[in-house]
């Protein structure tokens, strides 16, 4: 019974949305108050029923309901409680229903934190979420309920989770993910309204750009997650392959980077109106890209969910409508959109506007990379394949200017920059910038690699930028301590997400230039050295978990003799699905990380192994979560607390 208690409520949410999408257009078309101010009603309501539905689900698992076939094939009775509970979105069904809950979340949430806009745009921008809405709760009720009986017969026992998916990873990463993927669809839905309503002005930037801003904060941590993820949980050592999986919410992140600063310009200067609503646009269009590529069949990862075609079908046709008649009201309105301010070629918009085509490029870059191969084979040209070392030259050429124009945008004013104000800024951070790097190669690098100064330098140089000119802003009116205290959070906002990425540059440089792998086979008691490192392979214990048996090895490691630690890589059955599966030893440091992943056991009783050397590869992630804590910062500036957006909404007129 409580299966079909939580299909019923999904089935109402359903309904919900549909009322959501119909009565508060039809309230605005035609006047109506109560029509309008329904909206936030629904969306509170749909809001609880998906939940409970979600609930429900959670629910199921937790006890071992089998007699539910989503349950059947993805959890097991030997399943510790907290995978079971992950399992909710394990798979293709429940995942789905995680999207459409999160969507409702977000939706509640506008509608909750709304008050002080006017009830008209609140009533269109829910409207939208609602369609948006009702388009996937039709997708699940139609192709892919998790609800779904096995009755009459139903098996004792399930078919276990994935062993690749038992790990932390799949508690924390695709919720977190999937928040940034459907938190887009609030400033699209915005961008929509606006378009619908004629008004693209200062207030409306100023209020989506904090949405942006949240969304891009969880797709932040939750691409940083997956790509820890793969390094910990797969026993590759790497951590990003260009898999097209990986780029689906890598496209989406890039987008979602050029429309906060386009953003920012829209707000500040009341220019780059158009470019910003079709950013708005572009970036919730690749969330539902990355969702058909992951759903439809089309690709092979072991990130996707293989499906049958028709559930392809069906994103496919859900995409081209949301897209296709999005772009086509943007084609419609978009010459109607008139941008106030003016710039000059050197100025912070001009940077700005550089830095956003560069984001752009590398967009289609990673677009193109992803799809060609499968347009190729769908057209029956064959298979090709595009892989990392494509990608890595073409963003190694990309990320030159876009970095040099990152550190010199924050220096340059609005509007107008005089090129002799910003010649001794440049010069000093350029002077600070290469001595940083040669010191740094001088104490960190093994040997010189033209690659590795290129990149290092680069880091360095938004370091510098950074730091010079927080040091300008607060010397401007205080001395520099007090100056520091009373900089605003946006301005904090913005050097401490540009020193993130200079971090992930670093990161990136080192891990590229600097990695060691080895591929070995090793006895008990032989050692292997390099780096300085001494790893001794002493010997093998059994293995018991809760739903697997195995071994683990045991390796002592010194460094010039002394003591580093002692690793246990593991090597996994799982009981029910009986695949094996390694899970990796990680001794994790600040300027290096030591990792070793068992193999298979030889006739000779030697085993196989890799043992990695990673220099900086944790600044990869040190990086994102400055990013990401960047973001948090500008989300409480106080320039977005209600009464300021009030009186904005207020004082604002329409320009479009």
């Amino acid at each position: 019974m409580i299966p079909e208690i939580g299909q019923f409520t999904l089935v109402v949410a359903c309904m919900l949305s549909l009322l959501q999408t119909v009565y508060p257009l039809y309230g605005v078309q035609t006047g109506h108050q109560g029509a309008i101010k329904s909206a936030k009603v629904l969306a509170i309501l749909q809001f609880v029923f998906v939940s409970a539905a979600f609930l429900i689900l959670s629910y199921l698992f937790f006890v071992n309901d089998f007699s539910v076939l989503y349950i059947a094939m993805n959890s097991n009775s030997l399943l510790p409680w907290y995978y079971r509970l992950a399992a909710v979105w394990g798979a293709h069904e429940g995942s789905l229903l995680l999207w459409v809950f999160l969507l409702s979340i977000w939706t509640a949430a506008v509608a909750v934190m709304s008050k002080r806009l006017p009830v008209e745009s609140v009533a269109r921008v829910l409207a939208i979420l609602g369609l948006l809405s009702f388009g996937f709760y039709l997708f699940i009720l139609l192709t892919s309920n998790p609800f779904i009986r096995t009755l009459p017969l139903f098996p004792v026992d399930g078919r276990d989770l994935n062993p690749i998916l038992q790990d932390i990873g799949l508690i924390s990463h695709p919720p977190i993910l999937y928040m940034g993927y459907v938190g887009l669809s609030v400033p699209f839905s915005f961008a929509i309204a606006a378009l619908l309503e004629g008004r693209l002005d200062s207030a409306w930037a100023k209020w989506s750009r904090p949405w942006t801003m949240a969304a891009w904060i969880f797709l932040t941590i939750g691409i940083s997650l997956g790509s820890w993820w793969a390094y910990s949980e797969l026993g590759w050592g790497g951590w990003w392959f260009w898999d097209p999986v990986e780029n689906a919410s890598f496209m989406p992140w890039l987008i979602a980077t050029a429309l906060i600063h386009s953003l920012l310009v829209s707000e500040k200067r009341g220019v780059f109106k158009s470019w910003t609503v079709f950013l708005a646009i572009s970036a919730f269009s690749l969330s539902l890209l990355g969702t058909f590529l992951v759903r439809s069949g089309v690709l092979v990862s072991v990130h996707a969910f293989a499906n049958a075609p028709s559930r392809g079908l069906f994103i496919l046709a859900f995409l081209v409508i949301v897209v296709g008649s999005s772009l086509i009201l943007f084609a419609l309105r978009a010459s109607t959109v008139k941008s106030r301010g003016r710039y000059e070629l050197v100025s912070r918009e001009a940077m700005l506007l550089v830095n956003n085509i560069l984001l752009a490029a590398a967009l289609i870059v990673v677009l193109l990379g992803t799809l060609l191969p499968l347009v190729h084979k769908q057209i029956g040209l064959g298979a090709i394949s595009i892989g990392a070392p494509f990608f890595n030259r073409i963003f190694s050429v990309l990320i030159v200017p876009f970095a040099l124009f990152l550190g010199v945008a924050p220096l340059a004013r609005w509007k107008r920059q005089n090129i002799q104000d910003l010649t001794k800024p440049l010069i000093h951070s350029l002077i600070i910038a290469t001595i940083a790097t040669l010191l740094f190669l001088f104490i960190f690098a093994t040997h010189f690699t033209w690659l590795a100064l290129m990149g290092v330098f680069l880091g360095m140089w938004v370091f510098s930028t950074v730091g010079y000119e927080l040091c300008l802003r607060a010397r401007h009116r205080h001395s520099l301590f007090t100056g520091l205290l009373k900089l605003g959070n946006s301005h904090w906002a913005m050097s401490l997400a540009h020193a993130g990425f200079a971090v992930v540059i670093i990161g990136i440089t080192m891990v590229q230039n600097y990695s060691i792998e080895k591929d070995i086979k090793l006895s008990i008691g032989q050692s292997i050295s390099f780096e300085h490192y001494n790893f001794t392979f002493d010997g093998i214990e059994p293995l018991k978990g809760d739903n697997y048996t195995g071994t683990t090895g045991i390796f002592t490691v010194h460094r010039k003799g002394h003591f580093v630690t002692i690793m246990h890589p593991e090597k996994r059955i799982y009981t029910v699905q009986k695949m094996p599966t390694t899970q990796a030893a990680i001794d994790p440091g600040f300027t290096r990380d030591l990792y070793i992943a068992m193999g298979q056991k030889l006739p000779d009783g030697a085993w196989t192994l890799r043992i990695y050397y990673r220099p900086f590869i944790r600044w990869i992630w040190f990086g994102p979560v400055f990013m990401a804590f960047a973001g948090i910062l500008m989300l409480f500036d106080r320039r977005y607390r209600h009464k300021k957006v009030k009186s904005l909404v207020d004082g604002e007129n329409a320009s479009c």
